[in-house]
């Protein structure tokens, strides 16, 4: 088993930000990702999600990516993780991948062990930034099972192409599900949006510094008392994005509320209202990809893990970026920043123990 005093898993925004600000105080971190190449989630976006499409794309830490960064058609998809890679590179950051960690837990002489397909390290502290994309969140409904049409995640949405002539009936209220109903809008034979609250629209002048702080505030206050995040725009509201005007010009955002079941054919409402479809696209979100703490047991009774600013409460070895706040591209930065630092002050006051 090695020893190293930081291992960083994941190698998204959050987890690249970390190890540049953990390399400033003076440490040389293990990263190990699980992704075939650089890019993070961003590997996995649809192709249809061009980059004049993206409303910004926050600059790693240290490195400014060339200005104009990209040509607007190219997919994001194929833009950031050349920007990622770039970056790594510069850097010299050591990213060892594809690793996918299994599992982290406590090891003698005050570190923790770090278990993989590619071996197992002995770390005095460790930054967990595995992110949400690979925990698509599909929510439970009344004769889903029952569904004769096709069901799918937004973490699988490829374009609308495949949907010409369906009867799409898509579930979510955030910037997936505009993205969806943006594009597949006069390409399926039929649409129809569904949320559980109604939308709310804002003008981007509302996404300035002072606004982005207080959503991300709201969202620390729930993972300091232990309860599952929020994520950043379920806050913040929609704002007037390409992708969003994109699909109010269509006409595509006039939402229903959620319907109480799904039939074999189609969906209904407790009123009595009936809609016959033969697609639903589920834009409903992710959960924190956590599983491999479980050792750990770091749940609190209210479902969440009791964070402050990245610091896990119950294990201070353990710094979490890319969850809660940090799990938009928002505030990736300031946790690196915050992570590094809370690793820095931890490793000074406590001497290096050789494990057994």
């Amino acid at each position: 088993m090695d020893e190293i005093d930081v291992v960083v898993i994941g190698a998204g925004q959050a987890g690249l930000s970390s190890a540049y600000f953990l390399r400033r105080f003076g440490f040389e971190p293990l990263v190990l990702d699980a992704g075939d190449g650089p890019g993070g989630a961003w590997r996995h976006r649809s192709p249809s999600l061009t980059m004049d499409k993206v409303h910004g794309i926050f600059d790693l830490p240290g490195v400014r990516r060339p200005d104009p960064p990209v040509a607007g058609r190219r997919p994001a998809a194929v833009v950031v993780p050349e920007y990622f890679a770039d970056y790594e590179r510069e850097l010299g950051l050591t990213v060892l991948r594809p690793v996918k960690v299994t599992a982290v837990a406590p090891g003698e002489g005050g570190r923790l062990v770090v278990t993989s397909g590619a071996g197992e390290w002995a770390a005095r502290a460790v930054v967990n930034a595995t992110g949400t994309w690979t925990r698509p969140y599909w929510p439970y409904y009344p004769g889903a099972r029952s569904f004769r049409g096709r069901q799918l995640h937004y973490a699988a949405y490829r374009g609308p192409e495949e949907f010409a002539g369906r009867r799409v009936v898509v579930v979510g209220g955030g910037t997936s599900a505009a993205h969806v109903l943006s594009e597949i809008a006069g390409v399926a034979g039929s649409t129809l949006w569904a949320t559980r609250r109604p939308p709310v629209f804002r003008p981007l002048d509302d996404f300035g510094e002072d606004a982005r702080r207080d959503a991300v505030a709201m969202v620390e206050a729930r993972v300091r008392a232990g309860l599952p995040p929020q994520s950043v725009v379920a806050v913040t509201g929609l704002g007037y994005t390409p992708i969003v005007r994109e699909a109010l010009a269509k006409g595509a955002l006039e939402r229903l509320p959620m319907f109480g079941r799904i039939t074999a054919g189609g969906v209904s409402w407790d009123d009595g209202r009936y809609v016959e479809a033969d697609t639903i696209i589920w834009a409903t979100g992710f959960r924190s990809a956590l599983d491999h703490l479980a050792p750990l047991r770091l749940r609190e009774p209210g479902g969440g893990i009791r964070v402050d600013g990245t610091a896990v409460i119950a294990e201070p070895r353990l710094q979490l970026v890319g969850y809660g706040p940090s799990a938009s591209t928002i505030g990736a930065n300031r946790a690196g920043r915050t992570a590094a630092w809370n690793v820095r002050r931890l490793l000074a006051a406590a001497p290096s123990v050789p494990a057994a």
